[in-house]
């Protein structure tokens, strides 16, 4: 299975929602999870790296690695059927080596805020993701949501992402996410991203057909 994780702005929270899913699979689902860190920034490669001093047995191998691989990248995933793969991606649309990552994509998943720089970069990678994969359910988490703070635009922009695929409910703003690491969340997160990774999980990632 491929998951793809992406928005068009860089800063939507992106890499911080992909070791939070990464972290639940592994910890809560007991899933095998592999992410392929194709963001230019390489956050999680290096979390990954600085990780390896503690000596400590990773829950996930974490491959760092550029778009124009992952044709090749993609036919090592899909060999490994029983395993799972998160591909963390660069915040920009304008790389053709976009295409083959979203068109092979089985769900994507896209971090996004509500402000209107977030909002337009959002409602343009649905766009492309579109025009590219029609098949893969496309999945918005309102993410770093601040409980205090009141959205005016806020049904105007649900109204329209939500023509492109669903709205999750949203994941709070926290200072403790800035703990979340390769081989840990935070059990304080977890008490805020339970309800939103469990029903991401089963409603679409690990639902079950029913016969």
């Amino acid at each position: 299975m491929i998951i793809l994780i992406g928005n068009q702005k860089g800063g939507a929270g992106k890499s911080t929602f992909t070791l939070l899913l990464a972290n639940y699979l592994t910890t809560v689902r007991k899933q095998k999870v592999t992410i392929l860190d194709m963001d230019y920034q390489q956050s999680i490669a290096a979390k990954a790296e600085k990780a390896k001093i503690l000596e400590n047995d990773p829950l996930y191998e974490v491959v760092p690695t550029e778009l124009k691989q992952f044709p090749d990248l993609l036919q090592v995933i899909l060999s490994k059927r029983d395993e799972i793969a998160l591909l963390d991606m660069p915040g920009k649309m304008d790389d053709d080596g976009l295409i083959p990552a979203i068109a092979a994509a089985d769900f994507i998943i896209c971090p996004f805020a509500y402000d209107e720089f977030t909002v337009d970069s959002t409602i343009l990678f649905a766009l492309v993701v579109r025009r590219i994969n029609n098949r893969a359910p496309l999945i918005f988490i309102p993410n770093r949501i601040k409980q205090t703070v009141k959205y005016e635009t806020k049904t105007e922009v649900e109204k329209v992402i939500s023509g492109f695929g669903t709205i999750t409910p949203p994941i709070p703003d926290r200072i403790d996410f800035q703990r979340i690491g390769i081989f840990q969340t935070p059990t304080t997160v977890y008490a805020a991203i339970l309800p939103v990774l469990g029903l991401l999980c089963d409603q679409y990632l690990l639902k079950k057909e029913t016969l």
